[in-house]
């Protein structure tokens, strides 16, 4: 592809992003741009000898993680604390910090590897009210910590939403909401998954769409914490994936 090609598609995506982030009151500043950039450099060098991800083309990883990731910024309060279960190299976590300051974030892998590229992230875009962890969902540390405890939770790309929603939905308080970014299946998984959440103290599922480019739209799956959830919730042994609650 030629330069001037790349850098027009460079340009409609970064429009994308500004009008994504003005429909919700957020200016598309200097700042955020900056923040971006640095987390894209330093995205693709660590990627040189740590798998994150394999988009590494600058296009492709402007509009399929950051703009994805900026698609659901909506959907989220107001000073709000949010844990991001497998983060993988920080989408949506990362992102959603970036463009909103007020939120509180944790940022939570299970590959050691992963989280000390996100603590280095971190402190390469000053940061604050962000940490990233070393846990699988299901460790007792940390649903000791964390059990019932977040006004939000969200996954991207993790799993499919029977099993999505046992590694997340423990972590969400009474009043509070998991927000799943899926792709256009959701509304098949959506009705596998209703025992899960009686199980789980889930309460009403809905799904918003909108369109990431002209051929992928990406699915929201929000669902309301309506009770607690039970301490052996989510389950070890790799349980929910292997046999999802019914």
């Amino acid at each position: 592809m030629s330069e001037n090609f790349e850098k027009e598609r460079f340009e409609e995506i970064e429009n994308r992003i500004k009008k994504t982030l003005e429909v919700n009151n957020i200016c598309y500043t200097d700042d955020i741009k900056r923040k971006l950039e640095i987390y894209y450099n330093f995205l693709v060098e660590y990627n040189k000898n740590v798998n994150l991800t394999s988009i590494t083309e600058k296009c492709d990883v402007y509009e399929k993680h950051f703009l994805d990731s900026i698609l659901g910024v909506e959907y989220f309060g107001l000073n709000a604390t949010v844990a991001d279960i497998g983060t993988g190299a920080g989408f949506p976590g990362v992102v959603l910090k970036i463009v909103r300051p007020d939120l509180k974030v944790h940022l939570i892998d299970s590959l050691q590897k992963r989280v000390d590229f996100l603590n280095m992230l971190i402190k390469k875009l000053n940061l604050s009210n962000i940490c990233a962890l070393h846990y699988r969902a299901e460790d007792n540390q940390l649903k000791e910590k964390h059990l019932n405890g977040f006004d939000y939770v969200t996954a991207r790309a993790v799993a499919k939403l029977n099993t999505l929603v046992e590694y997340c939905l423990p972590y969400v308080k009474v009043g509070g909401k998991f927000i799943a970014y899926k792709s256009a299946e959701a509304n098949s998984e959506e009705k596998e998954c209703s025992g899960a959440l009686k199980l789980l103290g889930g309460g009403k599922c809905e799904l918003y769409t909108k369109q990431l480019n002209s051929d992928t739209n990406r699915c929201f799956v929000i669902i309301d914490k309506i009770k607690q959830t039970s301490s052996k919730y989510p389950r070890g042994q790799n349980k929910p994936r292997l046999s999802p609650l019914k």
